[in-house]
């Protein structure tokens, strides 16, 4: 407190300098009608600024619950589309049949939200941590995509946390085809660059162009159909030339990656347990 009245009695001068200064202002301004006019409008601009700057604060602190939005959405439109355009591929005349299938989508998947903790892109096997486990009801072979495409397949799964096998990794092997046609093949990654997978086993015979998008085929008890994977970018015949390998340009940016969904399909259990009894014959452990 002392040294408060100190510094006011020593710059007192100037305290009464400013306010005589304040004073002269306001009777400039309440009695002459142009000084008047020139504040105000001055002082409107000010507040408009002010104004703008706190709008754009507002909208950049909602940009996160936004995106999470925009992210479910059009998960669930690349889904309707993808059913729609084999619906009317296989020229369905009735449309209260066709309505229903495309609500399929909403009772034969749930969808739960995450975020990804820990990511790795540069390593031979790169997982993906992400902060949802089984007590969030995240179990297992379960589909994680983000809001560009598919991300992977959750491997293991603790309490509040779950492993997640990434698209960049060896074990990793998808099902996949041409959005523009029904054939399909696996997606693997061949290390090097994260930006880039193989569709392998694509048959002969499939019709396909550069550039093209490539989906999630749906022959598997974790992806449902139509999720957008990557577009194609170059080919090359197998190795036994028996069969086309295509150069997928990943939709996913594994680089960044935030907020992902984590997609649940009903009866997935089910299916699995029915696959895996022992008198079945299988070919080698392939993730789908």
């Amino acid at each position: 407190m002392r040294y408060l009245l100190r510094f006011l009695i020593k710059y007192n001068y100037w305290f009464l300098f400013i306010f005589l200064e304040l004073i002269a202002f306001a009777l400039l301004v309440r009695f002459n009608m142009y000084q008047q006019g020139a504040f105000f409008t001055s002082a409107n601009v000010v507040v408009g600024k002010v104004y703008e700057l706190s709008g754009k604060a507002s909208s950049y602190f909602h940009l996160k619950s936004n995106n999470e939005d925009l992210l479910e959405r059009n998960m669930m439109l690349e889904q309707r589309i993808s059913l729609l355009e084999k619906t009317l591929r296989q020229y369905e005349p009735d449309s209260v049949a066709m309505i229903d299938k495309l609500n399929l989508t909403k009772s034969d998947y749930t969808v739960f939200k995450a975020y990804a903790t820990k990511n790795s892109i540069n390593k031979a096997d790169n997982y993906i941590t992400l902060d949802k486990g089984s007590n969030d009801s995240i179990r297992p072979e379960m589909g994680v995509v983000d809001g560009r495409g598919v991300v992977g397949i959750v491997y293991l799964t603790s309490s509040h946390y779950s492993l997640v096998i990434s698209l960049l990794n060896s074990k990793s092997s998808i099902s996949c085809k041409i959005k523009s046609s029904e054939y399909f093949g696996y997606l693997r990654w061949e290390g090097m660059n994260s930006k880039y997978a193989y569709l392998k086993d694509l048959p002969r015979h499939a019709e396909f162009n550069l550039g093209d998008t490539v989906i999630t085929s749906g022959h598997s008890a974790v992806f449902p159909e139509g999720l957008i994977v990557g577009i194609v970018d170059d080919m090359e015949d197998s190795d036994d030339g028996l069969s086309y390998n295509l150069k997928v340009k990943l939709a996913a940016d594994f680089g960044k990656l935030g907020n992902v969904r984590v997609v649940s399909r009903v009866g997935q259990k089910e299916q699995r347990e029915l696959e895996e009894e022992p008198n079945i014959q299988h070919p080698a452990t392939r993730y789908q």
